[in-house]
């Protein structure tokens, strides 16, 4: 089992296919943020990125009508179960170390505590409050980030820069 870089999850067919639901554009801003507040709390960059990446792949559309309903979408979400698991079939199918992927699913599935009758604050871990605050900061109103658009393009030369730093940071710690 070898490195699995961000952008060898995101250019597979699966992450494509659950990321356009969920949105490009806020997948890449979550993984930015999720390394920023990850390199400032001296926390694990390859596992944050990573869950941040693939945190909204569970996401599904709730449409009511034939109009997209947000409020009936919430009472019914469950995306951080789906997603966990998801991202977890797509990390071992991919050649992640399984306690990494394990670890990575986990911090998916606990982003968010909506689906949940009570609240898991307390309970998360340091990386899980990254996930979970990267999330925060990328949201808009109405689950209006998920529908900001991005070339893939542009999402892989981002999580290109995102995987250079984090090499750097792999290669100066094994050199210290």
């Amino acid at each position: 089992m070898g490195y699995v870089t961000l952008v060898e999850i995101f250019k597979h067919p699966i992450t494509q296919k659950y990321l356009r639901r969920s949105g490009v554009h806020h997948a890449v801003n979550v993984t930015e943020i999720a390394y920023r507040l990850a390199s400032e709390r001296k926390e694990n960059l390859e596992l944050a990125t990573k869950a941040a990446l693939l945190h909204d792949m569970g996401h599904f559309e709730w449409y009511r009508e034939g109009k997209w309903d947000y409020d009936e979408y919430r009472r019914h979400d469950i995306h951080a179960i789906k997603g966990a698991e998801r991202a977890h079939k797509l990390l071992i199918r991919l050649g992640e170390n399984r306690v990494k992927a394990k670890e990575i699913a986990i911090a998916i599935l606990l982003h968010t505590d909506s689906y949940l009758p009570f609240s898991v604050k307390e309970f998360r871990t340091p990386l899980q409050q990254i996930i979970y605050e990267a999330d925060e900061l990328d949201e808009l109103p109405k689950g209006g980030h998920h529908y900001l658009q991005m070339e893939n393009v542009e999402a892989i030369e981002r999580l290109t820069s995102i995987d250079q730093k984090i090499q750097e940071a792999s290669d100066n710690l094994q050199s210290n």
